[in-house]
This record gives structure tokens, sequence and C-alpha cells, in this order.
């Protein structure tokens, strides 16, 4: 099976749509890499493939091999800055076009699942992050049976869940952590995305959707709690322009100063801070530039319990 070299597999998981799993899942695979850790990310949120636009990766195709696919690079292992690989996986790759919509009964989906499964070849990779769709569907059934039936015992570290804060997502959220207790998979934790939104101008937090429905829930079920990530539109000047993020004097994230890290040399293009944020053309890799980003500490702690919860 083509996960054989893959040592720890995490999903990602929510019974809720638009609560952020995309945004969590590429975060979490951005703050693995720059821990070191070789990451694979497999899109299994077949009619909504967004991981593709995520990483910026969405002109690229899947190369064909003997008996299967090889995954899309986002960028190298670079062992003298400590970053590890990152390779993804999507049918957001196979499509004709970005906006054609995938039209399909549930075997159709359980096979394309399946193959994915077994048909990827990833070759030596710390985590590998399962991006999953709303639910507890056929996707999720095909996925849990799948891997529980052909993976090594432990080689599924188990689920990151994923909520909001307010009560409606939160209910929704609890049948998936009843759906891992009843398909065996362990829950690593509760995160709660969109917790607060951080003004771009003066960098105060505003908790929008309330806060602590992700805490509160985790403690309900006796789940580790992860943390709180507040909606950064930075992140997403980030994700859709590939601008670096630029905070204003002061920038507090939850209660600590954030101070990002000088840009290295060799990101550097000659022009301005004023000009590189104009044109979005600055040069560096996502994972470079994602250190400058106020989600990035926050992630940093999330993907340390991870790492402790599946290693330790």
């Amino acid at each position: 099976m083509s996960l054989s070299k893959v040592k720890h597999i995490v999903l990602i998981l929510s019974g809720k749509g638009g609560v952020g799993k995309s945004s969590v899942t590429t975060q979490l695979a951005l703050s693995l890499s720059l821990a070191g850790h070789s990451v694979g990310v497999l899109d299994v949120d077949l009619t909504g493939p967004s991981i593709p636009r995520m990483f910026a990766i969405e002109d690229h195709k899947v190369t064909q091999a003997p008996g299967g696919w090889l995954p899309v690079t986002v960028h190298e292992a670079d062992p003298g800055r400590g970053v590890g690989s990152l390779r993804v996986i999507s049918l957001g790759f196979l499509l004709p076009q970005r906006g054609d919509a995938v039209v399909w009964r549930g075997p159709k989906k359980t096979a394309m699942v399946r193959q994915f499964l077994s048909d990827v070849y990833w070759g030596e990779t710390d985590f590998l992050l399962i991006d999953t769709p709303p639910g507890t569907s056929d996707e999720h059934i095909s996925l849990a049976e799948t891997l529980l039936q052909s993976t090594a015992p432990g080689q599924v570290a188990g689920a990151v869940v994923v909520t909001t804060p307010q009560a409606v997502a939160t209910a929704d959220v609890r049948k998936e952590l009843n759906f891992c207790a009843k398909t065996s998979i362990r829950v690593l934790g509760v995160v709660e995305n969109m917790s607060g939104f951080v003004c771009p101008n003066c960098s105060e937090c505003t908790d929008v959707f309330m806060r602590g429905g992700g805490k509160a829930m985790a403690d309900d079920f006796a789940v580790p709690y992860l943390g709180a990530v507040p909606l950064d539109p930075q992140f997403v000047v980030l994700v859709e322009s590939g601008r670096t993020p630029v905070y204003p004097a002061g920038t507090q994230v939850q209660g600590a100063a954030f101070v990002p890290p000088e840009a290295a040399a060799d990101d550097d293009d000659g022009s301005t801070p004023d000009e590189q944020q104009q044109d979005g053309r600055k040069r560096g890799l996502l994972v470079q530039k994602y250190r400058s980003c106020s989600l990035e500490p926050i992630f940093r702690g999330i993907t340390a319990e991870v790492i402790k919860s599946v290693t330790g």
C-alpha cells in the first residue's frame, strides 16, 4: 500500500461545513514543515477541494506514475533552515476546469477515496494530514474502514476536530466526536477556529462568534483542547495574493506581543516594503512567508501538542 512509508496519519474532521477545516489543515501542514517534518496533505473533500487554492498551486497537475500518482510538491525540504518537505494530492488537480462540479453518487466517491489511499506514492513521510468533507458521510465511512483495515497498528495517530465557538456549530461537531468513538479513531484534540477577529488596522481582537464553545465541548467529551484560533485577514491575503503579512506596531497574539521575523536575504527582490505589499510579488516560499503571520505562533503551539500526543 502507498501509505506503508507514512509514519503518522492525522485526520482533520468536523461535523459542520464552513468551520475552516482546510485552513486548519493548511496551517498544521506549514507548522509541521517549519518544525522540520516531511508532510503530505490528502484532500478527500471531493465536492469542494480547496487545498490546491490554499497552497496557491491550482495550476499544477498530478504526475502519473506506473500504477499510481505522484503528489504535487509545494516545496522541497531545506535542512539548512530546518524546513521539511510538503506535498499535496487533491481531486482539484484532476478536474479539467477549476469550477467544474463533481456530481458523483456515493459508490464513486467511495472508490475515489480508496484510490487516493492506495495509488498515491508518498514515500518517506513523517505526517500525512487528511482534509475531510463535513459530516459523517460515505467518504468518512470509506476512509475510516480503509485506514483501520489497511494500516499498521498505531499508524493512524488520530483526529484533530475543528469547530467554531457558537452553539449551532458545536452541536454538529459533537456528532463527529461520536463518530470517532464508534470507529475507534482517537481524538488528538479540538481546535476552536474563528475565535475572535483580528482588526487589520488596530490589531484589536473582537469575539464575533462568542468564545469558549470548543473548550466546553472538549471538556464534555474528555478530550484535549488544543487552542483557539482567531480570524486574521492577513492570512487570507497571504493565501490569496502571496503577500507577506504586515501588522501595525503593538500587535498582540493572545496577550503576547507579536514580532514577525526578519525576511531572509535571498527572499528580498530589492523593492521597498511598500512596493512589496502593493504588487504582492515578493519572492519566497509560502512556508517562509507564513512565519510573519500572527497565527503562526498559535499553530506552533497546537502543532507541538499534536506531535507530543502522536509521538509521546
